[in-house]
């Protein structure tokens, strides 16, 4: 696991009217990312688990956004 910095600051992925535990994904923007850095890290949780932390970069973070925009992984959720 990679080490994970003091003080981000967790955005849920939640609907904004659901008040539940979840279990939602949380993001972090590390150092850079305001700044337009494609190698500045991204931390992504899950909020039952958040001790366990992933961590990418923005360049990635940005190709898997636009990948899910466009459809590209609904495959994984046909029938759910």
């Amino acid at each position: 696991m990679a080490d994970v910095p003091p003080g981000l600051v967790w955005e849920r992925a939640a609907p904004p009217d659901d008040p539940g535990p979840g279990p939602w994904i949380e993001i972090a923007y590390g150092e850079g990312y305001a700044e337009g850095d494609p190698e500045a890290p991204v931390y992504l949780r899950e909020t039952t688990a958040p001790e366990t932390v992933v961590t990418t970069n923005r360049r990635k973070w940005e190709a898997f956004v636009l990948g899910v925009q466009a459809g590209e992984f609904d495959h994984f959720v046909e029938g759910a």
